[in-house]
């Protein structure tokens, strides 16, 4: 599978969720493929979220922003968490942001944005402990095959 991203680019998200993990606890990653195998993508990011094991991060924090390309397809969905501190709104007016740059083909500045936007939840809610934090998932990009195996 080729990636969507450059090195560049892709070193661009890794550094935006690096800045936004700084002064939080909380955890955040982005999965890019290139066909969603589930007519939902938000069905499709949660099983992403389990095979990532985001759901093991100590304060359930974990925020995943979930791309299928070639399909168009995007969502970002939080853990138990930070969902029980964020607004009712928030996931979707995050994802908005995201799209309305996605419309305008600007899709590494979507996901920055969207990224910084998660971060600063995380940290009014996850703030930094220096005594017990650490980085519990990787930063880097990762990327699957969800084609449907062919029979």
């Amino acid at each position: 599978m080729n990636s969507p991203l450059t090195a560049q680019q892709e070193q661009l998200l890794v550094e935006a969720i690096r800045q936004a993990e700084l002064a939080t606890s909380g955890e955040i990653r982005v999965h890019l493929e290139e066909e969603c195998p589930t007519p939902e993508p938000i069905d499709r990011a949660a099983q992403v979220f389990s095979q990532l094991g985001m759901h093991r991060t100590a304060q359930r924090n974990g925020v995943l922003f979930y791309v299928a390309w070639s399909t168009r397809q995007f969502a970002v969905v939080g853990d138990a968490g930070i969902n029980a501190a964020v607004s009712d709104d928030f996931w979707e007016r995050t994802k908005e942001l995201v799209l309305d740059h996605f419309r305008r083909q600007d899709y590494v500045r979507g996901l920055q944005q969207g990224i910084q936007l998660a971060g600063e939840q995380l940290r009014r809610y996850f703030p930094y402990d220096a005594k017990t934090d650490q980085n519990e998932l990787d930063d880097t990009i990762s990327y699957g095959d969800a084609k449907p195996p062919r029979v």
